[in-house]
């Protein structure tokens, strides 16, 4: 297994005034760094592929799905601005060397709508249909889309294990998975080992957050379940803890963050990975 820390337990956005990152989560004992690409203008691949390449550090790479940047919207110019967002990461990726762009590309993150069945399969054909080009574009440039599910309290759209093959079935393209996160599976999986499994080959990429999203093992995720349904499906890809910065007022807010969730931001990071390597490794 590989693993890495996301850019947001530290910075937002990130960009060439915070390339120290790399540095620290190298010195953390980290393989991987998850840069999320919010504003494409702030990400300098040149700068970035010579720091992470002088650190020994390679990148993933993760979207960012503000409101402009809807597949699914009623609005086809927003949903042309989500394709070509999504592209604007796959260039990123092949530039960066990251085998893979992640994250809820699915659908607005914050929309909630109790919709219709028509409106409802509407978006998902609208999701489906674009994620197609997305996949395709992707696989000419050699990279492989994870798509996330999330908790009920930040989309409408994708919240399981099962609902995401679903719409991976739909997509029907062989570059197209999963990121599982154990902090949404955790409010929305019946059993989060038997949803693990249940994916099986299809997970891309796997973010070990706490219930809390504090440090991995201080609180009451079911780490030995987790830990035995990754080894039955023989799982040796990424795992990254993604937590977040209560200093960043808007991301804070956008995931309802409202009080440090540890000591120290380096601590989620830096007592997270000790843990991560002893249960999995």
């Amino acid at each position: 297994m590989r693993f890495g820390a996301s850019t947001f337990i530290w910075v937002s956005p990130f960009s060439n005034d915070t390339l120290h990152i790399i540095e620290k989560v190298k010195s953390f004992g980290f393989d991987i760094l998850e840069i999320c690409i919010e504003d494409p203008n702030t990400i300098d691949t040149d700068r970035i592929k010579a720091t992470l390449d002088k650190n020994g550090v390679k990148a993933l790479v993760c979207g960012a799905f503000g409101p402009t940047r809807d597949i699914s919207s009623d609005d086809k110019s927003i949903r042309e601005q989500g394709v070509e967002y999504l592209k604007k990461c796959i260039d990123f990726s092949a530039e960066l060397g990251s085998p893979i762009v992640s994250g809820p590309m699915y659908s607005a993150t914050g929309k909630t709508c109790l919709l219709s069945h028509s409106k409802k399969k509407q978006q998902w054909d609208w999701a489906i249909d674009n994620l197609k080009k997305v996949a395709n574009y992707a696989g000419e440039n050699g990279v492989k889309l994870a798509v996330e599910p999330l908790n009920r309290f930040e989309t409408d759209f994708l919240n399981t294990v099962e609902q995401g093959l679903e719409l991976i079935e739909g997509i029907n393209e062989v570059n197209v998975g999963l990121l599982l996160d154990t902090f949404h599976m955790n409010l929305e999986e019946k059993n989060i080992g038997d949803a693990i499994r249940m994916a099986g080959e299809k997970i891309f990429n796997f973010h070990s957050c706490e219930n809390d999203r504090g440090i991995p093992g201080s609180g009451h995720i079911p780490w030995k379940e987790v830990e035995i349904a990754l080894k039955d499906i023989e799982y040796d890809g990424y795992v990254i803890i993604e937590s977040f910065n209560t200093d960043i007022k808007e991301i804070a807010r956008a995931v309802s963050q409202w009080r440090p969730l540890a000591q120290s931001q380096d601590s989620i990071a830096s007592e997270g990975i000790v843990f991560l390597k002893k249960l999995l490794l």
